[in-house]
């Protein structure tokens, strides 16, 4: 049992970020995916996994080394426009993700609770902005990692519903894949919303964050019998940089554990029943009732309503630590209001652009599947900043990238950019 709590204790910004990489707009894609294309797409839940793991171990590396988010190295080492361009890509699909999260939570909630969808859309996101504001980052870290495990909600759903784990496991490990413009336009959506940029920029951030709060907690005797060490003295780093690999592993696989019984949720009853268009969360919800039990279709929507809260502080904090950092403002979770009040402003603002897409009333399962296919066109940028700044030696010193992560990271992103060619191609 202590050894249980100390590994959960160990665990931080890669749990959180793979349980945010199932927001709304995931699970939706997901679900999208199974109810078009049945168990066909269940291979890109292992397909996608290592290529996850690196990149956000990139990510974190960067942050632990360098002691600066991505847009902060950007500032530093990289020409202004490219700063300025990557920026601006990832706050407005950010903004965009945001709206399609609060848009499908909205309709979740309005099936549970008779109340407008707009003005549920709004009390979720002043909730989620006070909570912000008023509770510090450990406090906030802590929540959100609680909130990770409601995500099982979908593990429980699938077993209401006594799926054929034969046929699961052939096609999870065969690939039954359609190379035409539908199939391509899913898969972009899927690489898009499960290795999505905003993750990179959270993860680099918070590795910062985490290792402020360990430094600080050093200095004033919270962690007893330790004695406040050099930032980058070799043994420090080494551990560090060891255990943000082990959260970043737990995190990623956390997040397509949760993608593989989504996918199967949807495409043992959406599929085999033969619906394989929907574009609303209640048309989802309904038909879900009598094919799996009303359990299921409870559990598939609180899952939803938890995701969102769980991803959206994720979301407008990236934005807010990009564009807070491109600026020269002072940036943190950490710090109260009063003291880094820009960074706040634009992680307020993130939030409440972000209620735009249901006041115009845009149907959330739509907006949440171009979301997806937004940030797998925004993706291969990123990545390849991100291979270049791990492999920079003014940034990373000895600590730059080894040859197998070189490997897997340039793969990815060939068959992001070739997907997106194809697809366009088609």
């Amino acid at each position: 049992m202590r050894k249980l709590k100390s590994f959960w204790k160990s665990l931080g910004p890669g749990l959180v970020v793979g349980a945010a990489d199932d927001d709304p707009a995931g699970i939706a894609i997901y679900a999208l995916a199974g109810a078009k294309f049945g168990l066909s797409v269940l291979w890109t839940v292992l397909g996608t996994l290592p290529f996850m793991i690196i990149i956000q171990r990139m990510a974190g590396r960067i942050g632990l080394v360098s002691g600066k988010g991505l847009a902060g190295n950007m500032k530093k080492y990289y020409p202004q426009w490219m700063l300025i361009f990557i920026t601006l890509l990832i706050s407005v699909a950010t903004i965009i993700n945001i709206g399609a999260d609060i848009s499908a939570m909205s309709a979740a909630i309005k099936l549970l609770v008779p109340l407008p969808a707009i003005v549920i859309a709004v009390l979720l996101s002043l909730i989620v902005i006070v909570l912000i504001i008023i509770l510090p980052y450990r406090i906030i870290a802590k929540y959100l990692k609680w909130i990770a495990i409601v995500l099982f909600s979908y593990v429980l759903a699938v077993f209401f519903i006594s799926p054929d784990w034969r046929n699961i496991a052939f096609h999870i490990f065969i690939p039954n894949a359609s190379f035409n413009k539908e199939y391509l336009m899913m898969i972009v959506a899927i690489f898009g919303t499960t290795i999505s940029p905003y993750l990179f920029f959270w993860q680099a951030s918070e590795a910062v964050e985490e290792e402020q709060l360990h430094h600080h907690d050093q200095i004033h005797g919270m962690i007893p019998n330790t004695k406040p060490s050099v930032r980058h003295s070799p043994g420090r780093m080494r551990n560090e940089i060891g255990t943000m690999y082990t959260d970043v592993r737990v995190g990623m696989i956390f997040s397509n554990i949760i993608t593989f019984f989504v996918m199967i949720l949807a495409a043992s009853t959406l599929f085999s029943h033969g619906f394989s268009e929907v574009s609303t969360i209640e048309e989802m919800a309904v038909i879900l009732q009598p094919l799996a039990g009303h359990y299921t279709n409870f559990l598939f929507l609180i899952g939803i309503v938890a995701s969102g809260i769980l991803a959206i502080p994720v979301l407008a904090g990236s934005a807010a630590y990009a564009i807070a950092e491109t600026i020269g403002w002072r940036v943190g979770l950490d710090y109260t209001f009063g003291k880094a009040r820009q960074f706040y402003v634009v992680l307020i603002l993130a939030t409440l652009l972000g209620i735009a897409i249901p006041a115009l009333g845009l149907q959330p399962v739509n907006i949440l599947y171009y979301t997806g296919i937004i940030f797998g066109l925004v993706s291969p940028f990123i990545i390849a900043l991100v291979i270049h700044m791990a492999n920079n030696p003014k940034i990373m010193g000895k600590y730059t990238n080894r040859l197998l992560s070189n490997t897997i990271a340039y793969i990815l992103f060939l068959i992001m950019t070739s997907s997106i060619i194809a697809m366009f191609w088609l």
